[in-house]
């Protein structure tokens, strides 16, 4: 019985031993799930709650509009059909970095997750687009019923998948630990950044003065920079050689990332499939 007390000292030593530096442990909870894990599960179950408002709120008022322009006049399904696709896309992004993560691969994880914020940000531009197109067909937040209840439910869902571009693009510089493969990464997402707004300004026209010579400058820039960034990030062995422990801070950002893709069904299925072809009501002239 007196040594006791040195063989649990002992095992307790040999326990903190074999614990890997840096890789997060298990959080001894009531509800089995960590704190910051289930903070963002109650979040989440708010923001249903939000956007079921919202999808409401669209239905409620769906063919009320007396004037124009109405859903049949101005939606484009196979358009959208394209940026869902992307959105869908970026969830197996997600999955796949938090995997490479996981297998302490910060290279890997780094790459995927920079793919999830990429694909994103794709949509986003198809958004962009497509608010810019109904805005030259006449339709806005105060136009009618149909345009309020739009752009409030599609912008308040693109603010959101905004906010998810930004927490993956903090976490691929997480991954990222030296001075080089930071400004690598920040060359990278800048010089993306640059081409997109050059193809949305300049091929498209949203904004004029970008429009001809300055968007082609801009997206030769943008590439430049990002095949630079690309060859510091994949030139050399990464700084990081232990990130699992970042593998829950990953997690939750992709729940909260999974829950934008699935909104966006909904919204899609609502606005796009089910509302596309709703004209005038019946007795009100288009």
């Amino acid at each position: 019985m007196a040594h006791a007390p040195v063989a649990t000292r002992g095992a307790a030593a040999g326990h903190a031993a074999t614990q890997v530096p840096g890789v997060a442990h298990a959080e001894q909870t009531s509800t089995g799930l960590g704190h910051r894990k289930l903070l963002m599960w109650t979040f989440l179950g708010s923001e249903c709650m939000f956007f079921g408002s919202l999808i409401a709120t669209y239905l409620v008022y769906r063919n009320q509009s007396l004037k124009g322009p109405f859903p049949d006049d101005i939606i484009d399904v196979p358009v959208t059909s394209v940026s869902t696709f992307v959105l869908l896309m970026s969830s197996l992004a997600m999955v796949l970095a938090l995997n490479g993560i996981q297998r302490n691969m910060p290279r890997l994880g780094r790459f995927w997750t920079l793919m999830t914020a990429a694909l994103g940000a794709v949509f986003l531009s198809f958004q962009v687009f497509e608010f810019d197109a109904f805005a030259r067909e006449g339709l806005t937040p105060r136009t009618n019923l149909f345009g309020t209840t739009f752009f409030t439910l599609t912008g308040f869902h693109g603010a959101h998948v905004t906010l998810g571009v930004f927490l993956l693009l903090t976490m691929a510089f997480v991954f990222s630990r030296s001075r080089r493969e930071q400004l690598g990464l920040v060359s990278a997402v800048a010089g993306f950044f640059m081409v997109d707004l050059a193809i949305l300004a300049g091929s498209l026209g949203i904004i004029g003065p970008l429009e001809g010579i300055p968007s082609v400058v801009l997206a030769v820039a943008g590439v430049i920079a990002m095949l630079w960034g690309g060859y510091v990030l994949l030139g050399r062995p990464p700084a990081v050689t232990e990130v699992r422990g970042q593998s829950e801070n990953l997690e939750i950002t992709g729940l909260y990332w999974h829950f934008v893709d699935i909104v966006w069904i909904v919204i899609f299925t609502v606005v796009y499939l089910i509302s596309a072809n709703d004209g005038p009501p019946a007795g009100i002239a288009g």
